[in-house]
């Protein structure tokens, strides 16, 4: 009698960072449509699990609860800004490095457009979900600000021009980000976001290439998170400027 061939054995999705990234996304889609039909507070982790076709074990296998499904991948897009800071070349101008890593962001951001998108509207509808957001975007900014301290720790206000820097660049990829998110990705992000950066790049090396700063000067900016571009920038350099008077 012939036995039978044994099937072979599907290698588990988890297996590959292909497979991870997949079974992420899908967890985080189906948690956001969950959120989106039945309420945030209603759903629970074995319902997310469940319409994403895998088990509760595997669900924190990926996240630590269902706040944190909301954000996949948002640890690990954060460790890639680190390397590709840490690895630019040491005679390249800091400013173009933290603006170029900025549109590698965008880019993270847009390549799972679906995600980004039906996160954009919990984190309008869900004040916990807006909070956590807020954090993620502090993250960044700190993570430029730290890299640019360590390039211009040798100059006259140092400090000052890494918060300014990292700050700025920040604010401007945001703004880009959420039209781009308001318009349901219609909207040519990588485009604006090179603009932006380029008046960016110009406002702030024409600033301090005229010599504006000293050592005893302090400059604390209070800008609107919703404000365009063209007023971030006017109003930090409105500031700067006022240090060489």
């Amino acid at each position: 009698m012939t036995q039978a061939a044994t099937p072979a054995t599907r290698p588990r999705a988890g297996r590959t960072a292909h497979g991870r990234r997949r079974v992420r996304s899908a967890l985080a889609l189906a948690a956001m449509d969950l959120f989106a039909s039945q309420g945030f507070e209603a759903t629970t982790v074995d319902q997310i699990a469940d319409a994403a076709g895998v088990g509760r074990r595997t669900f924190f296998r990926y996240f630590r609860s269902k706040e944190d499904v909301v954000f996949p991948g948002h640890d690990e897009r954060l460790a890639e800004v680190v390397e590709l800071l840490d690895a630019a070349e040491p005679d390249e101008p800091p400013l173009t490095v933290v603006c170029r890593t900025a549109e590698v962001v965008l880019d993270m951001y847009l390549s799972e457009p679906e995600v980004s998108l039906k996160r954009f509207v919990l984190t309008r509808q869900v004040p916990a979900l807006r909070d956590k957001e807020i954090a993620s975007i502090d993250r960044y900014q700190r993570v430029f600000a730290r890299y640019l301290r360590s390039r211009l720790a040798s100059e006259d206000n140092g400090d000052l021009r890494a918060a300014v820097i990292a700050a700025s660049v920040v604010a401007v990829h945001n703004h880009v980000l959420r039209e781009w998110l308001r318009s349901g990705g219609a909207v040519d992000a990588p485009a604006a976001l090179r603009e932006a950066l380029g008046q960016v790049r110009e406002a702030l090396s024409s600033t301090w290439d005229s010599g504006a700063g000293a050592d005893e000067h302090v400059v604390v900016g209070v800008v609107r998170t919703g404000a365009s571009p063209g007023v971030v920038l006017q109003q930090l350099e409105d500031a700067l400027r006022g240090l060489s008077k």
